[in-house]
């Protein structure tokens, strides 16, 4: 590995630590100028290079160069709170951004870099570097930690911290063993909302969403954030995390989350998380049940607003949607149509610098959850920060989040709602049949259509963002939803005497809700579940498709999502950042039910013809197995029909339920398969 990535490595590890302090077992030590250092440290800098540059084997010499203005950053306390629901915190990492990526080389760009870590915001710093390095063509072969090593009090129990430190301080490296984690350890058993913990906190699930705001940020240079559909994907990533959560509310009897449609009601749900704020080196404040938004008026945070502000920009969405257009900033009528209609009103419900009209349609997204998050303390009376809903990597955590979005959701949906049914040639594959479905577990003997869920043990190396810390691995095991791996059979019959490509779309769908009665299609699609997106090609005759789990379109690997990225483990090797953005794959199944839970699975073969797009390749070989939920990296989203397609919009008056809609289309088929929970922990091998 090259000094220069070595060097970048050095940035994001222990952010809080000066970056003149040995890394990596104290075998590298940044060699910077003496004004690079803090000013606490210049006076010292040559004692500080003789003591601890000594010890170190590999020297990484940083030269000066002209560094940019970076005023406009320190607005931001360096040990205080960023938070990226605040316009101007936004305003000043997209700056950061820029100035980084608008360096010449990467050498420059590091030395820069170097220049600005200790005296910035760590959270900012990471948050804007890690940006420009995915999205400069000659830094995206340098490897980046993932949130959690940088930042792990966010992620775990804080009060593991003072174990995992006593662990690393006193045994050697080979001696140490794994510190264990809590499972659920947020509420007692009596709190309903307790049940979906697991799901909640699970920390490759909050990984995903931290991750996926960093592929697509909101503000920073426009050649960062205006990618293809991207406010499409806000929505259809957000529709499928809010549909996923309430699959697994209907697998423990619960109903569905809902959405904060009056703002002025009490919100009864309380949570308490009971993690460590690492910017601030205290615990994110809880909410008590029953608390009520009114106001929040906290201009140090960006944060000043009232509910009639919210209301209004509500409003003026809602009439975008019912009116099919929405007003840009200089009185052009922007139609809401069936091609781009959900790209222009995802920009503008998360008010990223896309929006048409970023005066009119105000900041409603993020403002409502800083309002949320401040709930507590919306005056700063208490000198409290905000809470975890107000925060990207922890805002999953919160049973709250998911009324949030549910709400989003029904806006996306009235727009959705007011498009045609599609038309019969837009489902058809005419000479396309698929004979049968089926799915099955690949591992041992097990019978069809029956998956299986566990919970399982794994382990993650902490050691990375321990500040101060012991040096080398400090483990720790973590307990997480996983199921077993399976694969789909699909037996797919071209009649035509020419071989034919087509996508392959499959989705899951519970069959019924708490109540026992049977969803109508009108309602199932909302809460289906996308599996996996691939193309195929099929020759004349029986076609026999065999498709394994792992390869989802929507999923990342468990050590995307947790392996550690250090000097040592990265020799040599290129790693696309970009294709952590994914959903984890032990959550890629809903959790199901010990009795076993029934599901409808879908399966659609589309015409190849209707869906393939100019310059997004799904079988490139490169960065393409999550591409459902991120897009590919510096290509149009591969596939031209709508994200969800055929369940992103309400069905024809006739297809009244799945069987009557899929009996209708050879190139479609339903099975039902059964998602069976053994309260069992499994070791990861």
């Amino acid at each position: 590995m090259s000094d220069i990535n070595t060097g970048y490595l050095c940035l994001m590890t222990r952010p809080s630590e000066p970056l003149f302090y040995p890394k990596y077992n104290s075998e590298v030590f940044m060699d910077l100028p003496v004004h690079y250092l803090p000013e606490r440290y210049q006076a010292i800098a040559e004692s500080i290079k003789n003591r601890l540059g000594s010890v170190a084997k590999h020297h990484i010499v940083i030269e000066p160069v002209n560094v940019p203005d970076l005023s406009y950053a320190t607005s931001i306390p360096q040990q205080g709170d960023f938070n990226l629901f605040s316009p101007a915190h936004r305003r000043a990492a997209g700056q950061l951004v820029a100035d980084l990526i608008a360096q010449p080389d990467p050498k420059t760009m590091l030395s820069v870099a170097a220049y600005a870590r200790d005296r910035l915001n760590p959270t900012m710093f990471q948050y804007a570097l890690t940006i420009a390095l995915m999205h400069r063509q000659d830094t995206r072969t340098v490897p980046i930690p993932s949130f959690l090593e940088m930042f792990p009090t966010r992620f775990v129990d804080s009060s593991i911290l003072p174990q995992l430190r006593q662990e690393g301080f006193i045994a050697e490296q080979k001696e140490r063993i794994a510190v264990d984690i809590p499972h659920n350890f947020t509420a007692a058993e009596g709190e309903p909302e307790q049940r979906l913990a697991y799901f909640r906190e699970d920390i490759g699930l909050n990984l995903h969403h931290w991750h996926w705001h960093l592929v697509y940020p909101q503000e920073a240079p426009l050649e960062v954030v205006n990618k293809d559909r991207r406010g499409e994907l806000f929505y259809y990533m957000h529709r499928q995390v809010v549909a996923r959560y309430n699959v697994e509310r209907f697998c423990h009897f619960l109903p569905t989350t809902t959405p904060l449609k009056n703002l002025r009601e009490p919100i009864p749900e309380a949570y308490f998380p009971k993690i460590l704020n690492s910017a601030l080196n205290r615990t994110y404040p809880g909410r008590a049940t029953n608390q009520v938004m009114s106001h929040v008026n906290r201009p140090g945070d960006d944060a000043v607003a009232t509910i009639l502000e919210l209301e209004t920009s509500l409003g003026r969405i809602k009439e975008a949607i019912h009116s099919k257009f929405a007003l840009s900033a200089d009185g052009q009528r922007i139609p809401l149509d069936e091609h781009t209609g959900i790209d222009v009103l995802g920009n503008i419900v998360e008010n990223s610098i896309l929006s048409v009209n970023l005066q009119h349609y105000g900041n409603y997204h993020s403002l409502l959850h800083s309002m949320i998050g401040f709930i507590h303390d919306p005056d700063n009376l208490y000198l409290e920060s905000h809470g975890v809903l107000g925060d990207f990597p922890t805002a999953m955590r919160d049973p709250v989040f998911y009324r949030l979005h549910a709400q989003v959701d029904e806006l996306f949906d009235q727009h959705k709602q007011k498009l045609a049914p599609y038309n019969d040639s837009e489902l058809a594959f005419p000479g396309v049949a698929i004979t049968n479905v089926s799915v099955q577990i690949t591992s041992g003997k097990s019978a069809k259509n029956r998956l299986l869920t566990f919970w399982q043990r794994s382990q993650v190396d902490l050691g990375a963002g321990l500040d101060f810390g012991p040096q080398g691995n400090v483990i720790a095991t973590f307990t997480h939803i996983q199921h077993a791996p399976f694969a789909y059979q699909i037996l797919v019959y071209n009649e035509t005497n020419q071989e034919k490509k087509g996508t392959v779309r499959i989705f899951l769908a519970p069959i019924d809700g708490v109540d026992g009665d049977q969803f109508l299609l009108a309602q199932q699609r909302r809460y289906m579940i996308e599996l996996d997106k691939f193309v195929v090609k099929l020759h004349p005759g029986e076609n026999r498709v065999i498709r394994k789990s792992d390869h989802s379109s929507v999923t990342v690997p468990y050590d995307r999502t947790f392996g550690r990225v250090d000097v040592s483990s990265m020799q040599g090797a290129e790693r696309f950042q970009f294709c952590k953005c994914g959903w984890p794959d032990h959550m890629l199944l809903p959790k199901g039910s010990p009795e076993g839970r029934k599901f409808d699975l879908f399966v659609m073969v589309s015409d190849y013809e209707q869906d393939k797009v100019e310059t997004g390749v799904l079988d490139d070989g490169k960065c393409n197995d999550s591409h459902s939920y991120c897009g590919l990296q510096d290509q149009m989203y591969p596939d031209r029909r709508a994200m969800g397609f055929p369940f992103d919009r309400l069905p024809t008056p006739n297809d009244h339920m799945i069987r009557d809609f899929s009996s209708r289309f050879s190139n479609m088929n339903r099975t039902v398969v059964e998602v069976v929970f053994t309260n069992t922990v499994i070791a990861r091998t």
